[in-house]
C-alpha cells in the first residue's frame, strides 16, 4: 500500500497562522519536504520548525533564487522522484508550501507529476493576500466590487489594463519590479489609495503608502494593494508613510 502526498499550506510567516489540520497532518507524517534556496533557510521550513520531530526525515526541494532562468522541469522532477520513492515504500509525505498551495504555490508542479499516481490530499493555508488585508486594517473587497490579483512581472500594458477596470487590486511579486509598477500606478492617478506592504504576518513587517516607499527594488515577499471602489476605506488605513 503506497503512502498519502500532501500538500500543506503553511501561511504567510505567522507560525500561528498554521491550520490545526495541517499542524496534525505535519505531526503525524515521516517524512517533510519543502523548497529551499540554493543559499540560506528555507521560508516554509521555518514556518513550522517549532512543530518538527527530530525523527523525521526532511527532503529540501533546492530551487535556485535568482533573476535567470534555472532548470525548474528538472528540478521538480528530482523532487517527485525522490518523494515517489518514499511513496512506494508506505510512507506519508507532506509538501509544505508557503501560503496556499494552490493560490501561486510551488506544490502545484508536484501535484502534476505525482497525483495521478499516489493519494493526495490538498490542506489550504492562509494565503499572504488574504494576511496582508487582515494587517492592513482594510478589507479587500466588499459587495460587487471586483479584486483583481495581478503578477508585477507582466507587461505596462496589461498592468494598465487592470489598473482601469479593476475596483479593487492586489500586485504580487513585486520585487525588482517596484519601480516600474510604481510608475504604472502615478500615470493611472491612484497612488494615493496603494499600500505597500512587506513581509506580512512576520516580526519585521512592513506597512507603508506607496508614495513613500523608495524605488530600490522591494524584497520577494511583498505586496501591493489598491481599493477604488464604492466603500470609502482609503482613510482607515492604520499607516502614516512609515512602518506600522
Amino acid at each position: 500500500m503506497t503512502g498519502t502526498l500532501y500538500g500543506l499550506g503553511v501561511g504567510p510567516g505567522d507560525p500561528e497562522l498554521l491550520t490545526l489540520k495541517a499542524h496534525r497532518i505535519l505531526q503525524q507524517v515521516e517524512i517533510v519536504a519543502y523548497p529551499a534556496p540554493d543559499s540560506g533557510e528555507s521560508f516554509a521550513r521555518s514556518i513550522v520548525a517549532p512543530y518538527l520531530r527530530l525523527e523525521q526525515e526532511e527532503i529540501p526541494i533546492i530551487v535556485p533564487m535568482r533573476v535567470e532562468r534555472f532548470p525548474a522541469k528538472a528540478v521538480y522532477d528530482q523532487a517527485a522522484a525522490a518523494i515517489a520513492l518514499h511513496l512506494d515504500s508506505g510512507r506519508d509525505v507532506a509538501v509544505l508550501c508557503e501560503g496556499d498551495p494552490f493560490f501561486y504555490g510551488s506544490f502545484m508542479y508536484l501535484y502534476e507529476r505525482l497525483a495521478s499516481q499516489y493519494k493526495c490530499e490538498i490542506v489550504p493555508g492562509v494565503s499572504s493576500l488574504m494576511a496582508s488585508g487582515a494587517v492592513l486594517q482594510r478589507p479587500l473587497a466588499a459587495r460587487n466590487d471586483v479584486l483583481t490579483v495581478v503578477p508585477a512581472p507582466l507587461d505596462n500594458a496589461v498592468i494598465d489594463r487592470h489598473l482601469n477596470e479593476a475596483d479593487a487590486l492586489a500586485f504580487i511579486k513585486v520585487g525588482r519590479h517596484l519601480a516600474r509598477l510604481k510608475s504604472r500606478i502615478e500615470a493611472a492617478g491612484l497612488m494615493g489609495q496603494a499600500a505597500y506592504l512587506e513581509r506580512a504576518t512576520l516580526g519585521n513587517q512592513k506597512l507603508m503608502r506607496l508614495a513613500d516607499v523608495g524605488d530600490d527594488a522591494a524584497p520577494y515577499f511583498s505586496m501591493v494593494l489598491i481599493y477604488k471602489g464604492a466603500e470609502d476605506w482609503i482613510a482607515a488605513l492604520p499607516i502614516e508613510g512609515g512602518v506600522a
